[in-house]
């Protein structure tokens, strides 16, 4: 998995707090929600990336 990959999935969690807080502040439900589901989705991705490196890892176990 790529650097570049991670600090992506990174900064989509960022942003989904960003938005859960935005939303939080002004009422918005719809897009505290939406800032939820980005920070799920993120760290979908980022679950990915370690089952990655993990797999790798025992690749050049052997």
């Amino acid at each position: 998995m790529g650097l570049d990959d991670k600090i992506k999935h990174q900064g989509e969690e960022l942003a989904g707090k960003a938005k859960e807080g935005l939303g939080k502040a002004t009422g918005d439900e719809d897009t505290e929600r939406e800032g939820r589901a980005e920070q799920a989705e993120a760290g979908v991705k980022q679950a990915g990336d370690h089952l990655k490196d993990a797999a790798k890892d025992v690749k050049d176990a052997f």
